[in-house]
């Protein structure tokens, strides 16, 4: 196998780590980057250069056989299997060990989206919630659904926060907003089933669905969103960002809203709604979620990630409760489930206020931080800046990666809007989040670098 063979897992991704690594291999032989013939690495050496375990390399390796990809020759090893050949799979794009694993180091400004700032979590609330949790006895059998108490306090804190009205039965705790897409693909997906995916869109999200079989469809976006007049007929899901599109920032207005979920009824089709930071809006109140529209056609998909931290890894899915009962199934035999002890601690932020009082703050605070970017980048084309945790930062594509490695050495960390492409890239520009670690301070300071490279072009 090529030493070049970018194969990387992501902890965070919200899927098995072994259907990440079939997901690649597969995609690396259906587009003949691992030509039929070819040795794969022992199972051993390669789990020791991912830094998993070899139960997980063995998994996905079992799993590849069955499907007819590999062949083992006996006291030789693992091959391609001769003659295998497969149409070319929409790559969910590149993914290194620096871009999933590089973290900001120490004087390094982290200006990438995708992280929450956690600098303002009450601190002795949250080793409460967590110490009561943890005192609490282990359930012996746990309900696929979640904890009820939980699926109540959650019922209840959606209904308030994005007019997302359900009844306990129509809501099932996942791991976050990724595994609850992952639950609903293995539910209502069977191999080759068409699905539309933004384009720009979100790369997990993408390879999601890919590992789950899924032929992506890449779907176009502009400055307000999914385009809904160019979706093609066919398709069994489509996911979509509608209160904040990733990475773009734009927000699905009403017509389109509702022409979206006319062309899902007349094709039979699901929309998964990903209200990732649906809770954080700067110039009017949040808009209310999509499902609230049509709950028979829309599931949807939240997560404790941008609000609180994702080191909590609690999120939630949202559907009709038949769909509900048919995905909690699949999960339970997927042996799929969330930590107890994090849903615990969630219910009782949530029972306290907790939750809702640190949203107000964030809320606030975002503001403020999102309006110190703005001002740092006086002189530059934005967009996506009136919601969520991110924007985008016009310039054009043959100085963006330029100004993402001049950056770099200057201890900044920003990335370009087209790693965020399936194909082609439509649009150009550096995506800049200012949820990460850094203050107020080494914003400014930080953007006010982007800036200045951006003008020197």
């Amino acid at each position: 196998m090529s030493v070049d063979l970018p194969l990387t897992v992501d902890r965070d991704a919200g899927l098995p780590l072994s259907a990440q690594l079939v997901a690649q291999l597969r995609a690396a032989m259906g587009e003949g980057r691992l030509a039929a013939g070819e040795r794969l690495p022992a199972s051993r050496a390669l789990a020791g250069v991912l830094g998993v375990s070899r139960t997980v390399v063995t998994e996905a390796y079992e799993q590849l056989y069955a499907e007819g990809w590999l062949e083992g020759r006996h006291g030789s090893g693992t091959y391609v299997t001769e003659g295998v050949a497969a149409p070319p799979a929409l790559d969910p794009g590149p993914v290194t060990i620096e871009t999933v694993f590089r973290t900001a180091g120490p004087g390094e400004i982290d200006l990438r989206p995708g992280a929450a700032w956690v600098g303002a979590l009450d601190t002795p609330a949250w080793r409460r919630a967590w110490r009561i949790a943890s005192g609490m006895p282990p359930e012996q059998r746990q309900d696929p659904h979640g904890l009820p108490g939980l699926r109540v306090a959650l019922a209840d804190y959606i209904r308030r926060s994005r007019g997302v009205a359900c009844r306990a039965d129509g809501l099932l705790v996942t791991r976050g907003a990724t595994n609850g897409l992952d639950l609903l693909a293995a539910t209502v997906l069977r191999p080759g089933d068409r699905v539309g995916v933004e384009e720009p869109g979100y790369r997990r999200a993408r390879a999601v669905l890919a590992g789950r079989g899924a032929e992506l469809v890449p779907c176009p976006v502009d400055e307000h969103g999914l385009i809904v007049d160019g979706l093609p007929d066919g398709l069994r899901l489509v996911y979509t960002t509608p209160s904040h599109q990733f990475p773009m920032g734009g927000v699905l207005p009403v017509p389109r809203r509702q022409a979206l979920l006319a062309w899902a009824r007349r094709n039979g089709a699901l929309v998964a709604e990903d209200d990732y930071d649906g809770e954080f809006r700067y110039d009017v109140a949040p808009l209310p979620a999509l499902y609230g529209l049509d709950p028979d056609v829309v599931v949807y998909l939240g997560t404790t990630a941008k609000i609180l931290t994702a080191d909590l890894a609690v999120g939630w899915l949202v559907a009709r409760p038949g769909l509900v009962g048919r995905i909690a199934r699949c999960r339970r035999e997927l042996n799929d489930r969330t930590a107890v002890v994090p849903q615990d601690a969630l219910r009782l932020l949530l029972e306290r206020g907790d939750v809702d009082r640190h949203v107000r703050r964030m809320r606030a605070e975002y503001a403020r931080r999102r309006d110190v970017v703005v001002q740092a980048l006086d002189g530059l084309p934005l967009r996506g800046d009136t919601a969520g945790l991110h924007l985008v930062a016009d310039v054009p594509a043959e100085v963006a990666g330029r100004i993402v490695r001049a950056a770099r050495e200057r201890g900044v960390l920003v990335e370009t809007l087209d790693r965020h492409h399936a194909g082609a890239p439509r649009a150009s520009g550096l995506v800049i989040g200012y949820g990460s670690a850094a203050s107020r301070a080494q914003l400014r300071k930080g953007c006010e670098i982007v800036r200045r490279l951006a003008r020197a072009g």
